[in-house]
């Protein structure tokens, strides 16, 4: 699996790549990182015609567990998937801030 940490994770918004954060509507709502589509872990499968195929994919949760198994699933699908180490939580930490 590969993986980026939040400084990667930043440089890339500016470009074509897709962030899908994969925790539950209620934490996605309580912040996000800007630009990140909210697809709960559990409908992920039932929602990737929704993911660019094209572009690369970070995928965030709160810490990187969630991620990290959902970026084994999407790649295994064909996408061009990293997991962010450390999740909203570094994110956050890292002194950047969270949408709501």
């Amino acid at each position: 699996m590969r993986e980026i940490d939040t400084d990667q994770l930043a440089s890339a918004l500016g470009s074509r790549a897709t962030v899908v954060d994969v925790r539950e509507p209620r934490e996605y709502a309580d912040g996000h990182v800007p630009g990140a589509v909210n697809i709960p872990m559990g409908r992920l499968s039932d929602r990737l015609d929704e993911i660019d195929r094209s572009a690369p994919v970070y995928v965030v949760c709160a810490t990187g567990n969630r991620s990290s198994a959902m970026t084994d699933f999407l790649t295994a699908a064909g996408f061009d998937a990293y997991n962010v180490v450390g999740g909203t939580t570094a994110w956050t930490r890292s002194g950047r801030l969270t949408h709501s």
